[in-house]
């Protein structure tokens, strides 16, 4: 059977692109966030929690997610299937805003934080699996259920870092060495989720109809970068505004 395992060699640019967006994304996620627990109304909390959880979900952890399996090559033709790729950004978005809404809602409390943080952790393995599911390959995968276990427990406690984070740091260094060790984080659980599959070569044929190429997860990183950039300077800009009118 060893015979027939395939092993993954990483792109050293996408890997390492693959980090530099989880940090921005973690960064952004950050500033955005701390518009939740001051917002006036529960509309604009919604809101807040909205672009708090998109910032998180598709940029520090799903768009990490994606260019790193790009960054991923094997002797083989890969593809990613559309509807299950959208559905784990779905699936990490949708978890980062739900674990953002509970923690940010009414007085912070420790047992919020853990019961988001178990969510949130548990949608970021489930994006992390459903997005291996995605992969189109001559090869079947068998998974490590420890080191499932494993990748599993990582997410929920980088989630429960990352939600304390947001509703307790504030200063802008403080919060660029958040979203720094949030990157690793991130990477971490990544890593590990995909330490736990054994892909064997199957001699199957496969048509290759989905997302392919190195390519694909730079531009995947330069859209990702460039809306996030655009957002994070904005929310800067209207922080420094408030604080004039406060001033």
């Amino acid at each position: 059977m060893n015979e027939h395992m395939i092993h993954c060699e990483l792109d050293p640019l996408l890997a390492a692109l693959s980090y530099v967006v989880s940090v921005l994304g973690s960064f952004t996620a950050l500033q955005l966030a701390i518009a939740i627990p001051a917002a006036p109304t529960g509309s604009a909390r919604n809101k807040a929690v909205l672009a708090a959880g998109a910032a998180m979900g598709g940029g520090a952890i799903w768009a990490m997610h994606f260019i790193a399996m790009l960054a991923c090559k094997m002797p083989m033709a890969v593809s990613y299937d559309v509807g299950l790729t959208a559905l784990s950004a779905v699936i990490a978005i949708g978890s980062c805003m739900a674990g953002l809404a509970i923690v940010g809602n009414g007085v912070f409390t420790s047992l919020k934080l853990v019961g988001g943080g178990l969510l949130m952790g548990v949608g970021v393995a489930g994006m992390h699996y459903t997005g291996m599911a995605a992969m189109q390959m001559p090869a079947t995968i068998h998974y490590d259920m420890n080191i499932v276990a494993i990748s599993v427990g990582i997410a929920v406690i980088a989630s429960i870092a990352a939600l304390w984070l947001a509703f307790k740091m504030r200063g802008t260094l403080p919060m660029l060495a958040s979203a720094l060790i949030m990157g690793v984080a991130v990477s971490g659980m990544h890593y590990t989720g995909m330490e736990a599959a054994q892909i064997q070569h199957d001699g199957s044929q496969v048509l290759a109809t989905g997302i392919e190429g190195g390519d694909f997860g730079l531009a995947i990183f330069l859209i990702v970068a460039l809306l996030l950039g655009v957002v994070l300077m904005i929310t800067l800009k209207r922080q420094q505004q408030r604080a004039q009118i406060e001033i």
